[in-house]
């Protein structure tokens, strides 16, 4: 799973499937009102098929794949992120399971790049000399050798800070320096409003933390202005200083983007109707500091494993309706680069046939707590609810988990997976998260075990997520999610329509 803020950007593709709507049989004459229909053929062949897949998947097949994971990262500098020969052979790892499991399968290749810093800089010339503490934005258009120069002008801050024009229209921005707080909107769409205000630089002030805020314009081809980022501390006395005269600063800023090449996985059943397109996903690169075992090698296996039960189903006679397309993304740490380029080489009636896309990222953190995304925003919390047909999506997830006793609790689409571009797409999306660098809390302990206040993954984007990292009881729950969804709807979409 990235980061709150992405580091890099690339192309992306998607697939998309439609739905049939499935209507039960109408109640005979003279029968009860109540009388609960008759399953039709579809739902018996999803209950039958997602029975199976649940008895044949566990958390200890798919934890061999793990163990393939963390030996291709110690051979190749402990990690396997996108553009790395660790990446690489993750891929080809993963390919050729699928291929012997008797998968159309393929590569996608695309290249993305990444922003190297070779100058980052800005300091306050009056009323006093000082200089502060900054890190130029990834993709910054640069300045010219020696930096710029110019008095600072703060944008409004509410609950979008610097996002909409009107933010700007307390001082005249042209040929100044916009002092701009983090929130709400992307870098990008700051640093765009900003030039479009008429300044020539942005310093962007971190919401919260005692860090400089490293922000990401995605692409080279979004760079407007020099920008750079700097401490909330520093913010917001800059602010204060603002309100009281004008103030002075130089920025010093300029950036270099590198082209790397990495590939998706895509495979595909070559039995289901090609309209209906059950489509699921789980990023296959880590971070460069560490193995990423859990993210997100732990998802990435239980894809593979339910794929390889689906495919030995189909084998023993089992026909599907639907087709499953599983999809390993690269460079999502990266911010979704292959989730999206993906979606954005589709064209609109590939897009159409997917009729749902399942996402799981992280999935064995060792402080869980099972999490569902939040498909009818019932929590009410953060972007809203998914796209027509997501609640569906969490209602099977919560029902499974029910009927087996584990807790769970909603979960937000914030937009730091790889669900992301096909809920763009309007695509119905949903999926389980065990959690990251957020803090358990107090009845998620009571009820779950493990330790209020303290971090999901305590190993999150580091060196220690290895396969000591690994909780395999919560695991074994997420692969049996996921083997019931793919059971469900390879055989039955109808749900989603209720």
């Amino acid at each position: 799973m990235r980061a709150p803020r992405s580091r890099a950007t690339a192309a992306l593709v998607s697939a998309a499937v439609a739905v049939p709507v499935l209507f039960a049989a109408a109640p005979q004459a003279g029968a009860q009102a109540d009388h609960k229909p008759h399953p039709t053929t579809q739902e018996r062949q999803a209950k039958k098929l997602a029975k199976k897949l649940v008895e044949k998947s566990s958390g200890k097949g798919a934890y061999r794949h793990l163990e393939k994971f963390q030996e291709i990262a110690d051979k190749n500098g402990g990690n396997r992120a996108a553009g790395t020969k660790g990446h690489k052979a993750s891929t080809t790892y993963v390919h050729d399971r699928l291929k012997k499991a008797g998968y159309k399968v393929s590569y996608q290749d695309f290249t993305f790049y990444e922003s190297e810093t070779l100058r980052e800089g800005a300091a306050v010339l009056s009323p006093e000399a000082r200089k502060l503490n900054a890190v130029a934005f990834d993709f910054s258009k640069a300045t010219p050798e020696g930096g710029i120069q110019a008095p600072l002008a703060a944008a409004r801050v509410d609950d979008t800070p610097g996002c909409e024009a009107d933010d700007y229209a307390s001082d005249t921005f042209t040929g100044k320096i916009a002092l701009v707080k983090r929130g709400s909107c992307t870098f990008a769409e700051k640093e765009a409003a900003a030039a479009k205000a008429g300044a020539i630089g942005l310093i962007l002030y971190n919401h919260s933390g005692d860090k400089p805020v490293h922000g990401n314009l995605e692409t080279p081809d979004n760079a407007h202005i020099p920008a750079a980022g700097i401490t909330l501390a520093e913010g917001e006395a800059l602010a204060k200083q603002i309100a009281q005269g004008e103030v002075k600063v130089s920025l010093d800023v300029a950036t270099k983007a590198v082209p790397h090449k990495t590939r998706n996985v895509i495979a595909e059943t070559r039995g289901g109707r090609a309209d209906r397109v059950v489509g699921l996903g789980a990023h296959l690169d880590s971070v460069p500091e560490g193995p990423g075992i859990n993210d997100n090698g732990s998802g990435s296996a239980g894809l593979i494993e339910v794929a390889e039960k689906l495919a030995k189903a189909t084998k023993g006679g089992t026909k599907l309706n639907n087709k499953v397309r599983f999809s390993w993304w690269s460079a999502e740490e990266l911010g979704l680069l292959g989730s999206d380029h993906y979606v954005k080489s589709l064209t609109a009636k590939q897009k159409k046939n997917i009729k749902l896309y399942l996402n799981f990222d992280m999935i064995g953190s060792p402080n869980a707590a099972e999490l569902v995304y939040d498909g009818d925003n019932s929590d009410g919390v953060g972007s809203g609810p998914g796209p027509k047909g997501s609640a569906q999506i969490e209602k099977l997830i919560n029902g499974f988990l029910d009927k087996k006793k584990v807790p769970h609790w909603g979960t937000d689409f914030d937009g730091r997976s790889d669900y992301g571009p096909f809920i763009a797409e309007g695509i119905p999306a949903g999926g389980t998260f065990t959690g990251a660098e957020g803090l358990k809390t107090e009845e998620q302990a009571a009820k779950a075990g493990g330790k209020a206040g303290q971090p999901y993954d305590p190993n999150y984007h580091g060196k220690g997520d290895t396969l000591k990292n690994i909780d395999r009881k919560v695991f074994d729950v997420n692969v049996d999610v996921i083997a019931n969804a793919v059971g469900t709807y390879a055989q039955d979409l109808g749900s989603l329509k209720r």
